[in-house]
């Protein structure tokens, strides 16, 4: 069955927000090294960041939109992912050169947040896993030009987000492969 890209915009912002409830207490637990990146896209002309984290298997850990690419966004997504019920306190975190990283990284392991053995690294080529899986997202995002405004834009990647997630098993109870289910 064929749908038409103009049904994706239309039903994306809408049911999307209630894909993501319903997925996110169902991930499956995660693996102990996790890799952060922050890749860009347009939301109404100007750049977003659109933070990213998976684990060693390519799992969606969590993602958020910010307006700002600086150690306050990144120390937001760090904590999100931390608090997370189905991710592990990781023994590593990836993340490309950014200088917001180190900022963040180390405020998390000042507070207690992160343990004190948790390793950052830092690498140009590192972090090619999560590079290679903002291409799935990027493929939706970008033909349509970005998005209209920050809300929206927060909603349609909620559903981009959500439907990897199904295909590839990233969900208990969900085989891969099984969106029905």
């Amino acid at each position: 069955m064929w749908v038409d890209h103009t049904t994706g915009f239309r039903w994306g912002p809408r049911d999307a927000p209630e894909l993501d409830r319903r997925c996110r207490p169902s991930r499956r637990a995660t693996h102990a090294s996790s890799r952060v990146d922050a890749p860009s896209i347009t939301i109404n002309k100007p750049w977003h960041d659109l933070y990213r984290a998976v684990d060693s298997a390519g799992a969606t850990l969590d993602f958020m939109v910010s307006a700002t690419r600086d150690a306050d966004a990144a120390e937001r997504v760090f904590r999100e992912v931390l608090q997370a019920s189905h991710t592990r306190t990781p023994r590593v975190i990836t993340v490309d050169k950014h200088a917001a990283s180190p900022l963040a990284f180390d405020a998390l392991q000042h507070d207690g947040t992160l343990p004190q053995r948790c390793l950052l690294r830092q690498g140009k080529d590192l972090n090619n896993m999560v590079e290679q899986n903002h291409r799935f997202v990027k493929h939706r995002v970008n033909p349509g030009l970005g998005c209209g405004a920050f809300a929206t834009a927060q909603r349609t990647i909620q559903g981009d987000e959500a439907m990897p997630m199904l295909h590839t098993g990233q969900l208990e109870g969900v085989t891969k492969g099984d969106v029905l289910a």
